[in-house]
């Protein structure tokens, strides 16, 4: 195997993805690099064992995270069972090469006051390219859907039926879905919708169709988001100063869900009937990403023992 047969193999598994609907782009990343770590070692045209070059690129950073490093072998792993199509007996590495561990990290759960915190600084913020009705609308969308970020700054104004109180997220993770959301969080977006329009007419640039719009008019990006997130983060001290511990943008996602199962547990409603809506609604791919929330905070693992508890109370003691 040569580096170059695997750029015209890799080309070919990167169209059958995306002619399965998926984007595709992290996918693509790893294995540019992968095939780049195969030309620096051996040559674009030097040939190699693949279980040879496969072994030696899983291994060439010492010290990873094997969660990271088991989902980059994933994917070139893909790659090699698509070749398999192809030549039955192609390389296809075993999963015990990289086995994806248990992840320990314990993700930062806002309060509710944390997120009150978060939204009037936003309310008020006045920067230089995020300005305050964008950067409002954005936090609420936010922390109200559980939404990624990326999903949320690439939502079109076409995806916007206020009249329905839907949001549509198109080609996340390979699908799309509908969010349905609450009145108040539709009157707040026709808010932010009348001062978008005034912004476009103030600054003559034409309308970019997207929702969220920075200060100029341009499209809001993914970095510029994360980075006025982060800023109010360390702000309120939810963040250090520098480095990459503490909260994230993300955790507004991690608050939704853990806000909402614990308003289930404290209704009585059963969380794990209602697990598969909330996964639907956050776009996992199956409820296995979902049941994490269960333990991320003490309160729903406090209220999860109160009530067997009670029921361990209430049961009938055996004869």
């Amino acid at each position: 195997m040569t580096a170059s047969e695997l750029a015209r193999d890799a080309q070919d598994f990167l169209r059958f993805k995306r002619a399965m609907g998926q984007s595709y782009l992290r996918g693509e990343f790893v294995i540019g690099g992968f095939i780049q770590f195969v030309a620096s070692h051996w040559g674009r045209d030097g040939g190699v064992r693949l279980d040879v070059a496969v072994a030696r690129w899983t291994a060439r950073i010492a010290g990873r995270k094997a969660v990271t490093v088991g989902l980059e072998f994933g994917v070139v792993r893909q790659l090699c069972l698509y070749r398999r199509r192809h030549d039955p007996s192609s390389y296809v590495p075993e999963h015990a090469l990289a086995p994806v561990k248990e992840s320990h990290f314990q993700p930062y759960i806002f309060s509710h006051d944390e997120v009150r915190q978060l939204l009037a600084a936003a309310t008020n913020h006045n920067g230089r390219f995020i300005w305050s009705p964008m950067f409002r609308a954005l936090v609420l969308v936010l922390y109200c859907t559980g939404m990624r970020l990326g999903e949320a700054v690439r939502l079109r104004m076409v995806d916007v039926d206020l009249k329905r109180g839907t949001l549509l997220v198109q080609h996340s993770k390979g699908r799309s879905r509908i969010v349905a959301i609450r009145d108040d969080l539709v009157r707040e977006l026709l808010h932010y919708i009348e001062a978008r329009q005034q912004l476009l007419g103030n600054t003559h640039r034409p309308d970019p169709a997207v929702l969220f719009l920075r200060k100029d008019s341009s499209p809001l990006t993914v970095k510029s988001a994360s980075e006025a997130l982060r800023v109010l983060l360390r702000k309120f001290g939810m963040k250090p100063q520098s480095g990459r511990v503490g909260a994230r943008p993300y955790e507004l996602r991690h608050a939704f869900a853990v806000h909402r199962l614990t308003a289930w547990s404290v209704e009585g409603v059963d969380v794990h009937a209602r697990l598969p809506w909330l996964s639907a609604y956050l776009g996992h791919l199956n409820v296995l990403g979902t049941e994490v929330y269960l333990k991320a905070t003490p309160q729903l693992l406090d209220l999860a023992s109160s009530r067997f508890e009670e029921h361990l109370h209430h049961a009938r003691r055996p004869r």
